[in-house]
């Protein structure tokens, strides 16, 4: 069974829509939604989680394969320190009691950023997960947690080096081998909650030519209706790939 195979979609869906094989979610809003209510910022963040199933089910019902999610950046470490820890001890206990239920739908589970800045106990539960989920079929959902695509690039470059590859074989290619995770197809929809336009460090490689969509609903109320005003502006769009229309890859 898969997450696909609970629910049936609330919101309704047009049937033309091209559907993007990979979305990419800058989860943006949850601490302003949380601050609207009166509430600690940690509401919102809790929120936050708690939409990433009804999305994630929503998404694989539509027919999306891969959804990767911004959890964590490397810029997030300059918050305050107490939401820092809260951050960190939230996808904690969420792998505790998550993964196993994402599993016995069939989610399969990879992680994008530096685990060897995290806690050693933190990294040893995102690599359980990873490894529990691995045989898994269903959608792929890729959390991107301790990311920054600068830092992302950095990390390519000095591995290429490692490695001992000639100057002159070093090319896009070269370097797209050395992103993680390996084998992920580049995103086609990059959607932003919250109202920003800003990509802020994310997939600065693998959104080159990813279709961008930014709405103000903050990421907690970001539901099935929304999710499919995202898949219908995407598929209104002409993808033209720095070509004309009759161009596009095959």
């Amino acid at each position: 069974m898969t997450i696909a195979d609970q629910t049936q979609p609330t919101a309704k869906a047009s049937q033309v829509d091209l559907i993007p094989a990979h979305v990419a979610i800058i989860m943006d809003g949850n601490g302003r939604w949380a601050e609207a209510r009166h509430q600690p910022r940690t509401k919102g963040h809790v929120a936050g989680l708690e939409n990433i199933r009804r999305v994630l089910r929503h998404l694989e019902n539509r027919g999306v394969a891969y959804a990767t999610i911004f959890a964590f950046s490397t810029e997030n470490w300059t918050r305050p320190v107490a939401e820092v820890s809260f951050l960190l001890q939230l996808l904690a206990e969420s792998l505790k009691t998550e993964v196993g239920d994402l599993h016995e739908n069939n989610v399969r589970i990879l992680h994008q950023g530096r685990l060897a800045e995290l806690p050693v106990e933190l990294s040893r539960e995102i690599a359980a997960a990873v490894k529990l989920t691995s045989k898994n079929d269903g959608i792929t959902l890729i959390v991107a947690f301790n990311y920054g695509g600068r830092a992302e690039i950095v990390d390519a470059a000095k591995r290429l080096i490692e490695l001992g590859t000639a100057v002159e074989d070093l090319d896009e290619k070269a370097f797209a081998s050395q992103m993680s995770p390996p084998g992920v197809p580049d995103p086609d929809l990059v959607v932003r909650t919250g109202g920003e336009f800003r990509i802020s460090n994310f997939l600065l490689w693998q959104s080159a030519y990813s279709e961008f969509y930014s709405t103000p609903v903050p990421w907690p109320e970001f539901d099935e209706l929304e999710v499919d005003k995202a898949i219908q502006a995407f598929s209104s769009r002409q993808r033209r790939f720095g070509g004309v229309l009759d161009e596009q890859p095959k």
